[in-house]
């Protein structure tokens, strides 16, 4: 008998009126957006992101322009960087991450990439911290947006304008900028880099100085908890996903169909695959096309990736069965996928 494995996959029912065929949802893993080769099992965190010191007339002027200071980069940057360790622990994704502080490498382009680090820089790092990789966060930006406040149109006094205009609440809105990178010396490649961006708005009477103080001790703890976000984001791009997808499958074509889609309406995939399989040999090819189709459907959920394309492939091949064209395709495509898996893990 043959015994179908549904470990790898999370599977549901789903039945459509339809004269032929019903769905199937099944999870499937995808590949990472960004390939890190699985081999690498420790990670180094580097923050590259603090503005030279060395540059201080033009970080005094980038930082008034953006209502930025040296401690909202600095403690924005290390939380966006806690971010993506946080995230990378939860997700097992290497077996050690290392913060790396000593020696500090600083951004020489404030707002955007410095050039990247010397490959003798990256194994020196890797080297001393005994990592694999290194993560580097190499900008961290803010930019402040604070609208004229509006004044009002009806005549009024003088100082009832300048009333209402120092008690008016106006909408504050901080960008904030990311920019990442990681470095593998063992294949001397920088595997990505990348802008993140997030954005957040509150209000407040910003003519009014107490209020203005608050606002702006609030906004720096805003900046840490979405730069904490921001960083959590970015590990989504080194992580493999899991996406539910459909495949249609046959419930009609003899007798047999009808009893397997029962057993399969009730999860019992083993018999009603024993069935299907029985009926590859039938002597009427639609139902012989139909059936070695759904032994592909079969094939999937189970894993077998190659034994799902050699019954498509036969499903169209010799019984013309259009719909296994398609699927043939599809199943080409997840084979791709998964050599990229096995890269990365």
């Amino acid at each position: 008998m043959l015994m179908f494995r549904l470990t790898t996959f999370l599977l549901l029912v789903i039945t459509i009126s339809s004269c032929k065929t019903n769905l199937v949802y099944i999870s499937v893993l995808h590949p990472a957006p960004v390939s890190v080769r699985g081999s690498a099992k420790t990670a180094g965190l580097l923050n590259r992101a603090v503005p030279d010191p060395t540059n201080a007339k033009l970080n005094e002027l980038h930082n008034a322009l953006g209502a930025n200071t040296k401690a909202i980069t600095k403690e924005g940057s290390a939380q966006a960087l806690d971010g993506l360790k946080n995230a990378l622990i939860e997700q097992n994704r290497f077996s050690q991450l290392k913060t790396i502080t000593s020696p500090p490498y600083y951004s020489s382009m404030i707002g955007s990439f410095s050039p990247p680090l010397a490959w003798e820089d990256v194994r020196k790092i890797c080297q001393k911290d005994s990592v694999d990789v290194l993560l580097t966060l190499e900008v961290f930006d803010t930019r402040l947006s604070i609208p004229p406040p509006a004044i009002p149109s009806t005549p009024q006094t003088v100082g009832e304008v300048v009333t209402g205009v120092l008690n008016t609440q106006i909408p504050i809105t901080t960008d904030i900028k990311t920019g990442w990178r990681i470095y593998d010396p063992k294949l001397n490649t920088i595997n990505d880099e990348v802008y993140l961006n997030n954005s957040f708005t509150f209000t407040a009477g910003v003519l009014n100085a107490p209020q203005a103080v608050a606002a702006l001790m609030g906004r720096k703890e805003l900046i840490k908890q979405n730069a904490d976000q921001l960083g959590r984001n970015y590990s989504t791009r080194i992580l493999p996903y899991w996406q539910q997808v459909t495949r249609d499958y046959y419930v009609k074509g003899s007798p047999a169909f009808r009893t397997a889609i029962r057993k399969a309406r009730t999860g019992n995939w083993n018999e009603a695959g024993e069935l299907w399989k029985s009926e590859t040999q039938n002597h009427k090819r639609k139902v012989a096309g139909r059936a070695c189709y759904n032994m592909a459907i079969i094939s999937e959920i189970n894993g077998e990736l190659n034994e799902a394309v050699r019954w498509a492939q036969k499903s169209y091949e010799d019984y013309n069965n259009r719909l296994a064209l398609g699927y043939v395709k599809i199943l080409r495509n997840r084979q791709v996928s998964e050599q990229v898996l096995d890269f990365q893990q």
